[in-house]
């Protein structure tokens, strides 16, 4: 039993290297998408303080948007533009409806205020774009098709090309927004904000505006996010699913920190292809589905603030 879970998985992987080299890259990529979520989380959590449990909703309501302007008619980069307007529009909705009046109240109260905003989204979504899954419009959109079988190790690997395009389009992204958030002036506002908002207050930065810039960035990561995922499979509300995997990333590699969310992102998802493909047969099927937070347990108990947290010491 201990040569099954300790030697034979890795005796396996040195006899077939072909097909570790096709788990570690689905692993890259779900790593990526995984890392693309939490980092929704992430630019909100930096600015208030509060981890907004709407993200995965935003996701499937930002694909939703996207998809049903386009079956209204809509030609495919006009409805994302206009998505993306609309991401702008509930940004700014946010800001105004539910952070400004609950402003300096616990923690707590905003974090249920995510879940109202979040039972609207799909009551809202429901209402407008109904219930029924639906194709995500990849090709109209200039998302690329097939695959490409490269030769290597004895064997092939085969590579979707929407999954290149997403791990490309996600990279850049996530690039991108690290890059803003740490050289650009709304980045270091947004740094002193999570820091104090008092003392942000104090120094002329509008917290307003620093919330409706995070919460439209965290809907443009959502749209991202519901575009690729939908790519892969179909966009539908139980894609918000999905989006729950972002806690173990948040778990491992911080809750405030962007190179966390990319580093935790990838461990969790190729930890989870490695732990099915090698460890699922002799565990059980579905160890995908638990693994992530298995891990995250065990970062939780010995080591709660993740590999890039900040360690909060308080006076007794």
């Amino acid at each position: 039993m201990l040569y099954k879970i300790f030697i034979d998985p890795f005796v396996q992987m040195g006899m077939a290297p072909d097909l570790l080299v096709q788990t570690l890259w689905d692993g890259l990529v779900a790593g990526v998408l995984y890392a693309l979520i939490a980092l929704g989380f992430v630019l909100i959590f930096k600015a208030s303080g509060v981890f907004n449990f709407a993200q995965g909703i935003m996701v499937v309501f930002a694909a939703l948007t996207l998809v049903g302007l386009h079956e209204k008619g809509v030609p495919a980069y006009v409805a994302l533009a206009m998505t993306v307007a609309v991401m702008f529009a509930l940004a700014v909705g946010v800001e105004r409806l539910m952070l400004r009046p609950l402003v300096n109240q616990p923690d707590i109260i905003l974090f249920m205020a995510t879940f109202g905003l979040t039972y609207f989204l799909i009551g809202l979504g429901e209402l407008v774009f109904g219930g029924n899954p639906k194709v995500m419009i990849a090709s109209e959109l200039g998302l690329p098709k097939g695959t490409i079988d490269i030769n290597m190790l004895g064997g092939f690997v085969s590579l979707q090309k929407i999954d290149i395009a997403a791990t490309v389009i996600a990279s850049a992204m996530v690039a991108s927004l690290a890059v803003f958030f740490q050289k650009t002036r709304v980045g270091r506002a947004l740094r002193a904000v999570a820091d104090s908002h008092k003392a942000a207050l104090s120094v002329g930065i509008s917290l307003e505006q620093i919330w409706v810039i995070v919460w439209f960035a965290a809907g443009v990561v959502a749209l991202a996010t519901g575009i690729m995922w939908g790519a892969r499979s179909e966009v539908s509300f139980a894609l918000q699913i999905i989006a729950l995997k972002a806690l173990p990333v948040l778990i491992l590699g911080g809750f405030t920190s962007i190179p966390g969310a990319i580093v935790g992102g990838l461990i969790i998802g190729i930890g989870e292809k490695l732990g099915e493909f090698y460890w699922g047969p002799l565990l059980g099927s579905g160890i995908e589905s638990w693994l992530a937070y298995f891990i995250a347990l065990l970062f939780l108990l010995y080591r709660p603030q993740g590999l890039f947290g900040e360690k909060i010491i308080e006076r007794i």
